[in-house]
């Protein structure tokens, strides 16, 4: 019985120490990916900012482009204890008035997309010269639109006359982008709520009768 109940202990110590790694390299990454850029980052530096070996992030994300796609994913979740795309599911299950979907998907914007955007930015610039972060910008943009298509489903029988759910999805694919995000957040220093309510504003007046 005691030796059983070291060997867990020690798979979750294990486990523990590997997830503790695993965060100080997404970290560690993350902040040289966006005060360096992605072409003058090394995993090399990342590791030795975050106190593991070259080998450790090769194991455990692969190369440079892997490892933007980690944090990237990271992002998505939010800082809840919940994903955020999960938070949203359960909302839409919720909610029934589409006015107020759309004004808690501007508020959970502010959450996601400080996180989200500047990697999204970040990728998008490396996407030039680098044919993973090509790979890479075309699997984001793809995975966004489907969450956006997904989304739109929360929004059927209350579209204005003439807009499809394809083109509802497109709307919300576009209030999503980075691109929205840099010229109001980074460029003009607009505070996060006025950018949510922004967000949610247009996409009633865009989608709404």
């Amino acid at each position: 019985m005691v030796m059983g109940v070291k060997r867990q202990y020690d798979s979750s110590s294990r486990r523990e120490q590997a997830h503790r790694n695993q965060k100080a390299v997404l970290d560690a990454a993350e902040r040289r990916f966006l005060a360096d850029g992605f072409g003058a980052t090394t995993i090399a530096a990342v590791a030795s900012e975050a106190g593991v070996s070259v080998e450790t992030i090769y194991k455990t994300f692969g190369n440079k482009a892997s490892l933007v796609a980690a944090i990237h994913e990271r992002g998505l979740a939010g800082r809840g204890p919940v994903p955020a795309p999960q938070r949203s599911d359960q909302m839409q299950g919720r909610e029934r008035d589409p006015r107020q979907i759309i004004r808690n998907w501007g508020r959970l914007t502010t959450e996601v997309a400080p996180l989200v955007c500047p990697i999204l930015l970040l990728i998008r610039s490396a996407a030039a010269t680098d044919p993973d972060m090509a790979r890479l910008l075309a699997e984001t943009d793809h995975q966004r639109l489907q969450r956006m298509t997904h989304n739109a489903h929360a929004l059927k029988g209350h579209l204005r006359p003439g807009i499809t759910q394809s083109a509802a999805a497109e709307v919300l694919w576009t209030y999503s982008s980075p691109d929205l995000y840099d010229l109001l957040i980074a460029r003009r220093y607009w505070p996060l709520p006025r950018y949510g309510r922004f967000i949610a504003d247009s996409m009633i007046a865009a989608l709404l009768p």
